[in-house]
């Protein structure tokens, strides 16, 4: 392993390390956060070894987490670190196929515990009663999904409207009609997006209605049924047979959390989903779509020509690589690489369109 990418592991060490504890810390719950404080003292002994390995290859690191990192802790605190923990299954994921990729490359013996802490966060999932609840529920809150929506709407507007109003700029050298096609662009892309949000969501809640009624028939009609499935469900998630067998008859034995408990395991459910309002998703894609729409179409409020459009170039361009930087907290690749590639990705599509404006421009002008 070259210096780099050692360097690159210590770093991730000292993220899963710090975001390990984070999430303890914000956790009510003593039990899972003793869980959370025992996988940060975990990556903390990966870390001292691999301080002290990194020392007798002439490498010497101050350990600090990430500006990731903190951005992450930060949106843990403001949406719930259940979305966080999400991601750490997925970062949990890419180190252990990291590991055995180059444990393969070396020809070392594979141990058989490489995946080990992917399957320690997923058993969390195994427990039963309330804190099961509270944490299924938290791992599929709207936190980590709504940001990742923020960033994405903003995305979509801004591309999209940037490309319709570099082509109605180049056809018309940034004077007539570029204004009216910008504003026109981001109501309909805004409108359009509110829509689809509204009907995605208000159809998924009359589903999950219908499920959630036939299923509270059968738990009435066919409880002993309902509580043999249940303990399957557990047994296949890897809990003992007599622990999922004593499980599956505890939450059997009272309605109300018979009920959510196969609502959230065999439907797959959260009833959580079921709260939310399908207006206030579709104003939030609106207003998200609307942000990053505005920007190539601000300067020609009140310039036009080639002075408004480069104006609104280097407005996109600022705000592609904003993007790109914010898309970087769920991927965990470079700033500079995500940002600078979807810069290029939102200039050149901006560069097509402004090409087929300007020779539609100077065929409508033969």
């Amino acid at each position: 392993m070259d210096n780099t990418k050692f360097i690159d592991s210590i770093q991730n060490e000292v993220d899963a390390s710090y975001l390990y504890s984070r999430i303890a810390a914000g956790e009510k719950d003593e039990v899972i956060a003793g869980y959370y404080k025992q996988m940060s003292d975990i990556e903390n002994h990966h870390l001292q070894k691999m301080l002290a390995k990194g020392k007798e290859m002439g490498i010497n690191v101050i350990p600090k987490p990430s500006f990731r990192a903190r951005m992450l802790d930060r949106i843990g605190k403001r949406f719930g670190y259940g979305a966080i923990s999400n991601m750490m299954v997925d970062t949990e994921k890419s180190i252990s196929s990291s590991v055995i990729r180059q444990k393969m490359k070396t020809g070392e013996q594979l141990q058989g515990n490489e995946t080990r802490h992917v399957s320690i966060l997923k058993s969390l999932k195994d427990l039963s009663g309330e804190r099961l609840t509270r944490i299924e529920g938290r791992h599929r809150s709207v936190g980590g999904n709504a940001l990742r929506a923020a960033v994405l709407g903003a995305n979509d507007g801004l591309v999209s409207n940037m490309s319709l109003v570099m082509g109605v700029a180049g056809a018309t050298n940034g004077e007539q009609g570029v204004l009216i096609a910008g504003v026109a662009g981001l109501l309909a892309g805004a409108i359009s997006m509110a829509l689809g949000e509204w009907i995605s969501v208000k159809s998924s809640q009359e589903l999950y209605e219908k499920q959630i009624k036939l299923e509270l028939e059968e738990i009435e009609n066919t409880p002993d049924e309902e509580m043999y499935e249940l303990a399957l469900l557990y047994k296949a998630k890897g809990v003992p047979e007599k622990q999922a067998d004593e499980m599956a008859r505890k939450v059997m034995s009272n309605p109300a959390t018979a009920h959510e408990a196969l609502i959230r395991e065999e439907l797959s459910i959260n009833p959580e989903e079921l709260k939310g309002s399908a207006w206030t998703a579709a104003i939030a894609s609106f207003l998200l779509f609307a942000v990053g729409a505005v920007i190539p179409v601000f300067p020609f409020f009140w310039l036009t020509g080639i002075k408004a459009i480069m104006i609104g170039v280097a407005g996109s361009t600022i705000g592609l690589f904003l993007i790109g930087s914010a898309i970087t907290l769920f991927t965990g690749r470079s700033i500079w690489f995500s940002g600078f590639r979807q810069v290029l990705f939102g200039l050149v599509a901006a560069a097509i369109t402004f090409g087929i404006g300007k020779l539609i421009g100077v065929s409508l002008a033969g």
